[in-house]
C-alpha cells in the first residue's frame, strides 16, 4: 500500500519528496501516558507497511525516546527511502530524576532537563546529538522548535530568542544547508505569527506548523500562507485535529489546544460535523484532507499511540471528500471563504 506524494525543491537541490501523510513521534514517546517499547514497534512498524515514508521527531519527545526508538525502527530501512526530520533549540542535561522536566507530561523517560538555546553551538551540539541518538547519518531537515509565545511566554524573550537564533543558529543551518548535510531547514512552533517573522528575517525553506492552519483555524491565511506561496516555502502541517477535537468530535473530554475545549469551540466544531454528516464523511477525514487542498503543504503529520489510530489515521488520507462539503462549510460561515479548496 502507497500514499500520494509531494515533491518540493525549493533549491534546486533534489528536494525532497514526501507522503502526504507523515508521522509525527511525540505521542510515541510517552506523551501523557507510557507507551511500551513493543507497542511502539508494533506502531512504527505498522506505519511503514500501509507506506508512510515521513518521520518527524524532536530531542525534546521524551527526552531522546523518540529519537532512540526510531534508531531501533529505522536500523533496517534503506535510508534514502525514508524523510526524516528533527529539532534544534534544546539541548538536553542530565539530572537527577527529582530535578527533571516534564513530570506530568512525559512519561518513563530519561531524567533531563531541557535547555533553550538558539546559538550556533547550540544548534551544532543538537544536530550532533540527535544523529547520534538516531543512529543515522544525515537528517533531511531541521526546525528550530517551539520558537514561539506559548513556550517564551512574553513577547521580550520570544524577541530576545528571535535574535539569538538569526544571530547564531541560523548561520549554522545556512551551513549545514550549504554543504548538503541537511536539505532544508525552517521552524518547527504552535503559531503562525513567529513563522512570518523568521521568513521575513531569514531565508527559510519549510515550517513545521500545528494545528494553526486546520478545518477549524484558518487566520494563517491573513498574511503568513500568502507569503508561502510567494517564497515557495512549504509547510508540513502538524497538529490537524487540533489536540484531538476533530478527531473525536465534539465529546465530552474532547482536547483542543492541549486543554480540555471550550465550549464555543464544542459547537463550531458541532456544526462543521453536522455538515460532514450531511455529505456523508467523517470528520476526521475531512479534517485531515483540509490541510493538502494548499498548494504548499506537503505533507500532514498526525501521530499515534496505538495501532488503531494509524490505521484511522490512513483510511482518512485516502477518504474522497465530495467538493460540495467544502462549499458548504463556506457558504455557512464555517470555513474563510480565501480558504483552497
Amino acid at each position: 500500500m502507497s500514499f500520494k506524494t509531494r515533491h518540493w525543491d525549493r533549491l534546486g537541490n533534489g528536494g525532497l519528496s514526501f507522503t502526504e501523510i507523515g508521522f509525527g513521534t511525540a505521542p510515541l514517546a510517552n506523551l501523557y501516558k507510557a507507551v511500551s517499547d513493543e507497542e511502539a514497534d508494533a506502531i512504527l512498524a505498522r506505519a511503514w507497511d500501509l507506506g508512510v515514508r515521513y518521520y518527524d521527531t524532536a530531542p525534546l519527545y521524551g527526552f531522546g525516546l523518540a529519537e532512540t526508538r526510531l534508531n531501533r525502527f529505522l536500523r533496517d530501512k534503506p535510508r534514502d527511502e525514508y524523510v526524516l526530520s528533527s529539532k534544534v533549540g534544546r539541548l538536553l542535561k542530565a539530572c537527577p530524576p527529582d530535578q527533571r522536566d516534564g513530570v506530568g507530561k512525559w512519561f518513563d523517560v530519561p531524567s533531563r532537563q531541557e535547555v533553550y538555546d538558539y546559538s550556533y553551538d547550540g544548534v551544532m551540539r543538537s544536530f550532533e546529538a540527535s544523529l547520534e541518538r538516531l543512529g543515522v547519518y544525515r537528517i533531511d531537515m531541521l526546525f528550530a522548535h517551539d520558537i514561539d509565545l506559548a513556550n517564551q511566554g512574553s513577547q521580550e524573550v520570544l524577541d530576545a530568542k528571535y535574535d539569538e537564533l538569526m544571530g547564531g543558529g541560523y548561520r549554522a543551518l545556512v551551513e549545514l544547508r550549504d554543504q548538503g548535510v541537511i536539505k532544508a531547514f525552517g521552524a518547527g512552533v504552535n503559531e503562525w505569527q513567529p513563522c512570518q517573522a523568521l521568513a521575513e528575517r531569514g531565508d527559510f525553506d519549510m515550517f513545521l506548523l500545528a494545528g494553526r492552519y486546520t478545518l477549524l483555524e484558518q487566520e494563517a491565511l491573513e498574511t503568513f500562507m500568502p507569503l508561502v506561496k510567494e517564497r515557495g516555502i512549504g509547510i508540513v502541517l502538524g497538529g490537524p485535529y487540533n489536540s484531538g477535537i476533530l478527531a473525536t468530535g465534539p465529546r465530552e473530554g474532547s482536547y483542543y489546544n492541549y486543554e480540555l475545549a471550550p465550549q464555543a469551540i464544542l459547537d463550531r466544531v458541532a456544526r462543521i460535523e453536522a455538515v460532514c454528516a450531511d455529505h456523508n464523511t467523517r470528520l476526521i477525514d475531512a479534517a485531515f484532507q483540509f490541510p493538502l487542498h494548499h498548494p504548499n503543504v506537503v505533507s500532514v503529520i498526525p501521530g499515534g499511540q496505538q495501532v488503531s489510530e494509524v490505521d484511522s489515521n490512513s483510511v482518512a488520507a485516502k477518504a474522497e471528500i465530495p467538493d460540495a462539503l467544502w462549499t458548504d462549510l463556506k457558504a455557512q460561515g464555517l470555513m474563510r471563504s480565501d480558504a483552497p479548496i
